[in-house]
């Protein structure tokens, strides 16, 4: 599927260096490709719209133009993920062409195409809508309390949306009913991005170490997407065994 807003839209995928648990992370091999050109390329068999990947480090710049993507040089000093993306977005569409932004993690090289689509249905649908983003309802039970599991409390809009009224690690909302576990994949419309880099670190984003809650409390809406899974973070070398396995069994 083609989406109509193709042109206007960028896909973002950010990669550092620096990792603390997976030193040089981006650069890790997957199945015979560094792992931030794995990333790149589920964003491009999604089909939605140009792909920049923003890097802070010449190695990762290098290895990412070899493979053919587009890439940016952005500073190391940035404080959070969404004033790396901002950078990128200025230096990729510094004439303002662009209304959406799809932000991809590096560190998501099996995330499915049709996952990366989802993220961006909600703007499409919604103009009272900011910020897109993910979520799947939460089966385990272990994680329905586990505090690295980010919740989120929101008032459904269909069967498979959700509007968001918080994000929280604590176990939420209260009651009978599913739980639901936010995936930190982000659409944005660009005005909303621009918007969200202005404004400071809220009060609630820094109690409960979650900087979507600032868009939240400057009285952004955020709509949340519910998909079948959640995609696999690469944090440690288990998790890059397992992206490592899932890559070979589809034959990539």
């Amino acid at each position: 599927m083609t989406y109509t807003a193709f042109d206007r839209t960028l896909v973002l995928i950010p990669a550092r260096m620096a990792s603390t648990r997976l030193p040089g992370k981006p650069l890790a091999d997957i199945a015979g490709l560094p792992m931030i050109v794995q990333v790149a390329k589920r964003a491009e068999e999604a089909n939605v719209g140009r792909i920049v990947v923003a890097v802070d480090h010449q190695d990762i710049f290098d290895v990412v133009k070899a493979a053919g993507f587009e890439v940016v040089m952005t500073r190391e000093d940035h404080q959070s993920g969404s004033d790396r993306i901002f950078e990128a977005l200025t230096k990729a569409d510094p004439d303002g062409r662009v209304e959406y932004v799809i932000n991809v993690q590096g560190d998501l090289p099996t995330v499915e195409a049709d996952v990366v689509r989802a993220s961006l249905k909600p703007l499409l649908d919604s103009p009272q809508t900011d910020i897109a983003t993910l979520t799947v309802e939460i089966t385990e039970e272990h994680e329905k309390t586990n505090p690295n599991v980010v919740k989120i409390v929101g008032s459904p809009l269909s069967d498979t949306r959700l509007k968001a009224l918080y994000f929280t690690r604590a176990t939420a909302p209260y009651g009978n009913g599913p739980l639901y576990h936010h995936i930190g994949l982000y659409a944005y419309r660009r005005t909303a991005l621009e918007k969200f880099v202005t404004l400071g670190p809220s009060v609630l984003e820094k109690r409960e170490s979650l900087e979507q809650l600032r868009a939240l409390e400057a009285g952004m809406r955020i709509d949340a997407e519910i998909v079948a899974s959640v995609p696999l973070g690469v944090d440690t070398p288990a998790d890059l065994e397992k992206a490592r396995a899932i890559l070979s069994s589809r034959g990539l």
